[in-house]
C-alpha cells in the first residue's frame, strides 16, 4: 500500500501548536508523523494535540523522564498494530528518544538522537546512543528481512552527513553535528551492502540541502544557511517505492511554527 511519511522536530510541542503545528496537520496529506522534542508528558502532549485528536488522528508516544527536554511521538490517520519503544539500552530506555509503529507490513519509527557537546558528558551520552542504535538498527533491519516488512527509521538524527548536507561547513568542522567520526557514523550505516538507504539522499543526489533546520539566530534562515539532519533511513525495499521527498520550508521567518522543517517522503 502506498504510504506517506513526515517527520518533523516540533522544538517544543505545546510552543508549535500555539503557533501554526494544528493547522497544518489539517492540511498535510501524510498517513504517518514522526515528531521529536515534543518537551510534554503524555498528559501535556495530548492535550496540546486535543484538536487534531479530535479529528481523527491516533497518537502513540514516549515521554520523556526529564521534565521539558526529549519526548518522541508518532501521529497516524489509522490506529498502529503494535507499539514499542525504546532501543534495547538500559541506559536509554525512558529518555523518551525512540518509538517505532507498525501500520501493516510498514514500521514507522521516530528517532531523536541526542545533539551532543564537544568536550563534555553530552557528547559521550552521544556516542553512546549512537553505538547502541547501530546495533538496533541492524537488529530490526534483520527481523524485517525475516518477516518479508519495511522499516522506515525518521527524525532528528543531528548529524549532518556530507558536506552537501551543511551551508556552514567550514566553521564546524569541530562541533558536534559535523565532527568526522559522527560522519563515519552515518556513513557506515550507508555502505552499499546496508540495508539503509538516506531517502532523501537517494531522490535529491548532489545538491546543497535540501536543508531541514535553521537556527532561530541572525540570518540563518533568511539565508537558507541551514543544516540537513532530518533524515528518513528506509530499508531497500521501501527505498525503492519513494516517488517524492519534499522539505516543507516555511515561506517566511514568521510563518516558522518551529526551527525544524516538516520532511515528508511520499512511497507508492
Amino acid at each position: 500500500m502506498p504510504i506517506t511519511v513526515s517527520t518533523v522536530n516540533v522544538n517544543g510541542v505545546r510552543a508549535a501548536a500555539r503557533k501554526g503545528m494544528l493547522p497544518w496537520l489539517e492540511t498535510t496529506d501524510a498517513d504517518v508523523v514522526c515528531l521529536q522534542e515534543t518537551r510534554a508528558n503524555d498528559g501535556e502532549l495530548t492535550k496540546a494535540l486535543a484538536p487534531a485528536l479530535d479529528s481523527g488522528w491516533h497518537l502513540a508516544s514516549a515521554e520523556p523522564s526529564a521534565k521539558g527536554r526529549n519526548g518522541v511521538a508518532i501521529l497516524s490517520r489509522t490506529a498502529p498494530d503494535a507499539v514499542r519503544v525504546g532501543i534495547g539500552a538500559a541506559e536509554f530506555e525512558e529518555s523518551g528518544r525512540y518509538i517505532e509503529a507498525d501500520f501493516g507490513d510498514v514500521t514507522a519509527a521516530s528517532l531523536y538522537l541526542p545533539s551532543g557537546e564537544v568536550g563534555t558528558e553530552r557528547q559521550d551520552e552521544k556516542e553512546r546512543f549512537m553505538a547502541a542504535f547501530a546495533t538496533y538498527l541492524a537488529t530490526i533491519a534483520k527481523a524485517a528481512k525475516a518477516a518479508d516488512r519495511d522499516v522506515v527509521v525518521s527524525g532528528d538524527w543531528n548529524i549532518a552527513h556530507t558536506e552537501n548536507d551543511l551551508k556552514t561547513r567550514k566553521t564546524n568542522r569541530k562541533n558536534s553535528g559535523f565532527l568526522p567520526e559522527e560522519r563515519a557514523w552515518v556513513s557506515a550505516l550507508l555502505t552499499e551492502k546496508s540495508p539503509w538507504t538516506d531517502v532523501v539522499r537517494q531522490l535529491h543526489p548532489d545538491v546543497e540541502g535540501p536543508y531541514s533546520w535553521w537556527s532561530y539566530r541572525g540570518k540563518a534562515f533568511d539565508n537558507d544557511a541551514g543544516w540537513r539532519i532530518d533524515y528518513q533511513l528506509a530499508t531497500q525495499s521501501l527505498a525503492d517505492r519513494a516517488k517524492d521527498a519534499v522539505t516543507e520550508r516555511a515561506e517566511a521567518y514568521d510563518q516558522r511554527w518551529s526551527d525544524h522543517a516538516p520532511v515528508t517522503v511520499r512511497y507508492r
